[in-house]
């Protein structure tokens, strides 16, 4: 197996076995994965960069892939010999080449370089180029790797929307692996979900991003109550805290406007009284800068009620700016002065906030005073 966090037991590892898709014209399809998963192998092998050890390849149609920074150019050549050279290696004749040049040289963006050796190109540079080839050649079938985030913001912007005209506007394939999912949400139709070499889940891409965005218990960092820079008297005592999205997975990313339920799990003297817990939480910047915060004496909640030491915060909507953002609380009982405090701890659970472009800019809510409201209650 594909296991780069375990130790070998034999001389050779498959990078990748028992993979087993189709992709049809016109399809978009995201492929996603941790580092290590067989992502660009796979591409290699759609490419016939690489060749399969065991299994084939059926492709109908002429294949334009973008796989690393500076894929089938020659340092020595100016960037436009290399287009030159790039077409021929697609089939193309030189005279669709030259049609087709200004358009590729304008997207691009290297048009004052044109004439220069690729060697003394910047990676982004190089990317641009490459980027304009592969797309503008008329390829049945593009394969784009995560070589894209060398580019700046400006110009991912604007791959992305040529993949998506070469999609939609002119029915061709296009085959994308990237970590930035909100790029592969908004430009995919179909996923495939890769894990040590292995397909793990192909779906639609909103399954198959929620898929890999599930973590495992042993991902979820130190365990809280390993923690030792606690405040309090130790009446109540968080001592692990999970957060799970809307299908009740565990998860460190999510995306904006998605619900996201925060479980405690707590251990409590006997003498306590539940109807005195005060418990008060919320989320900081990456700048520690307080954002949003919930008391449970301003909201709907009732702690007696509590089954298997176990509450929950929903949060309906995370309605916050795609940020890093780390959580924190602070248990109480009968008052919030400090002499009551129980258990305070900062920056328990860091969880990841991903831009969503399926959320209109009126449900950004507006920041009042340091931080946000949003709606939320204990349960």
């Amino acid at each position: 197996m594909n296991d780069r966090s375990t130790k070998g037991s034999s001389e050779y590892v498959w990078a990748l076995r028992n993979i087993s898709f189709e992709v049809e014209q016109g399809d978009v399809l995201g492929i996603i994965g941790k580092n290590g998963a067989g992502k660009s192998t796979l591409l290699k092998i759609l490419s016939r960069v690489t060749t399969p050890t065991t299994g084939f390849i059926k492709a109908k149609g002429r294949i334009a892939s973008l796989l690393e920074v500076g894929t089938g150019f020659h340092p020595e050549l100016t960037g436009r010999e290399n287009i030159y050279m790039n077409g021929a290696i697609l089939g193309m004749t030189k005279a669709e080449i030259t049609r087709k040049l200004d358009e590729i040289v304008d997207f691009s963006g290297v048009e004052r370089y044109l004439d220069t050796p690729t060697k003394r190109y910047s990676s982004g540079m190089t990317v641009r180029l490459g980027f304009a080839i592969a797309a503008h050649l008329d390829p049945e079938i593009l394969v784009v790797d995560e070589v894209l985030a060398v580019g700046d913001a400006e110009f991912q912007k604007k791959a992305i929307g040529k993949m998506q005209d070469v999609s939609r506007g002119e029915g061709r394939t296009v085959l994308f692996v990237s970590h930035n999912m909100t790029a592969v949400k908004n430009l995919c139709k179909t996923g495939v979900l890769l894990e040590n070499g292995s397909v793990a889940f192909a779906g639609a891409i909103e399954d198959t991003i929620a898929k890999y965005l599930v973590v495992s218990e042993n991902e979820l960092g130190l365990s809280i109550n390993e923690r030792t820079d606690r405040i309090g008297n130790g009446k109540v005592k968080v001592i692990n805290i999970i957060m799970k999205n809307g299908n009740n997975d565990p998860v460190t990313e999510i995306f904006a406007g998605e619900p996201l339920n925060i479980e405690f799990y707590i251990q409590k003297k006997p003498d306590v009284d539940l109807k005195d817990m005060i418990v008060a939480c919320g989320f900081s910047d990456t700048y520690g800068q307080p954002i949003v915060s919930w008391i449970s004496d301003e909201v709907s909640c009732d702690f007696t009620e509590m089954k298997d030491d176990m509450f929950i915060l929903r949060i309906p909507e995370l309605n916050l700016r795609p940020n890093m953002y780390s959580f924190a609380y602070q248990i109480s009982l009968k008052t919030t002065s400090l002499n009551d405090f129980c258990d305070t701890l900062k920056s328990v659970v860091n969880i990841s906030v991903l831009s969503n472009n399926a959320i209109s800019s009126t449900k950004q809510l507006k920041n009042r005073g340091c931080g946000v409201f949003l709606k939320a209650e204990f349960k």
